[in-house]
């Protein structure tokens, strides 16, 4: 992995003649996560998508750019809400499906390292049907470990898990991503605060700071200060939804 960089997008996005978001600027810290919140609509998964160099369906004026002034291509590995894991791949052949698609030689040996430190050791056989909802998004967590780039984009990845696993793979991702660029684009409040060096409430008015604990991440689930920004971010979400 190349060093990470700090990320910055600035402009503004058009679906139509309707702005879906004007004057946004986001700026993302070399190796810490930031989170997005908000409602629904007001252009969280197109900020991650343009930074990943994917189609949005908009039309942005504006620029994406690094602390490095180097180019994002290639440094990218974007993590959804669904694991996308193919059911005709076993789990190893899907933790492999970057390098295969770029007709590369998939590394076994880190294949079956990075699936010991994701939980799932010895089950690189297995079929995605034979898996729980848990351990899929372990394989997809570790499909992303895979591509070993330095920025790392998250949408929703954990919101289909119930709390306890959720809870698991947050700790894990926060572990294992560690020292990258990553944004995280989420609905819950918790893994914003548990989980982030800075987390901003977008709005259709735009973003704002939200306060997080002084201690760094991954932060305990019952730590007062965790609880008490949990709550805090909570009550504006009710207001701003």
């Amino acid at each position: 992995m190349t060093s990470p960089p700090a990320v910055t997008i600035a402009g503004d996005a058009l679906i139509g003649e309707a702005r879906l978001f004007d004057g946004l600027r986001l700026d993302m810290p070399a190796g810490a996560w930031t989170s997005l919140l908000g409602p629904s609509g007001v252009g969280k998964t197109t900020i991650l998508r343009l930074i990943a160099g994917l189609d949005t369906g908009a039309r942005f004026e504006g620029s994406v750019t690094t602390s490095d002034g180097a180019s994002l291509s290639g440094r990218v590995a974007y993590m959804g809400q669904s694991d996308l894991l193919a059911p005709w791949l076993d789990v190893a052949g899907n933790v492999a499906l970057g390098a295969r698609l770029r007709g590369e030689r998939p590394d076994r040996a880190r294949i079956r390292d990075l699936l010991a430190r994701v939980g799932l050791d010895g089950l690189g056989g297995r079929r995605p049907h034979e898996l729980s909802g848990g351990q899929r998004q372990r394989v997809a967590l570790a499909r992303t470990l895979m591509e070993d780039r330095a920025v790392v984009l998250l949408d929703e990845p954990f919101s289909a898990l119930d709390s306890g696993a959720r809870a698991q793979m947050q700790e894990l991702a926060g572990t294992l991503l560690e020292g990258r660029t990553v944004l995280l684009v989420t609905h819950d409040p918790g893994e914003a605060v548990r989980l982030s060096a800075r987390a901003f409430l977008m709005e259709a008015q735009g973003l704002s700071p939200i306060d997080l604990p002084p201690s760094p991440p991954v932060r305990a689930l019952d730590a007062p200060d965790t609880i008490a920004a949990q709550a805090a971010l909570l009550r504006r979400l009710r207001e701003a939804a």
